[in-house]
């Protein structure tokens, strides 16, 4: 199967739309670029068995809506708040923009992990990054394997 060039969706994308965030690095970096491979195969814009996940990143609606509602609409005026707003298109609903704005669906699911308490795991760690991404992205109760995902990761981290 094809999908993006995963060096590109890394360097063009989500590298440049966590530095503008003011949470980047390369553990972030990798996280996400990583979460892309093991969600949506770093190709999917619709959740394959027909249900809510949006976007490379298959955030589901109620998780975008709660990021704003419960953390970034408390943070109005923030840097954070700022440039997640600026990534933002004027001709989608905001929602809409997970499957169509690669740079805003980075941002959102980079949100969902900055209000994780622990820590990001080591940027050359794929184990403790496939772990991290089961406990607070994916949860306990997704279809998520971090054992499975370890080589994901790793891809990640090399791209």
């Amino acid at each position: 199967m094809a999908g993006l060039d995963i060096g590109q969706l890394k360097h063009m994308v989500v590298a440049p739309m966590l530095a503008s965030m003011g949470l980047d690095g390369a553990a972030a970096v990798n996280l996400l670029t990583g979460t892309a491979l093991v969600e949506s195969g770093a190709m999917w814009l619709r959740q394959k068995a027909g249900g809510p996940a949006l976007g490379l990143w298959q955030m589901e609606p109620a998780t975008h809506d709660d990021c704003w509602v419960n953390f970034l609409d408390w943070r109005r005026g923030s840097h954070l708040y700022e440039a997640v707003l600026a990534s933002l298109g004027g001709d989608i609903a905001r929602c809409g923009q997970l499957v169509s704005n690669l740079r805003y669906a980075c941002a959102m699911a980079r949100v969902k992990y900055y209000r994780a308490p622990p820590p990001l795991p080591q940027w050359d760690d794929p184990v403790g990054q496939a772990l991290y991404h089961k406990s607070w992205y994916n949860t306990a109760l997704g279809a998520a394997d971090a054992t499975a995902n370890v080589p994901l990761f790793l891809q990640a981290i090399r791209a």
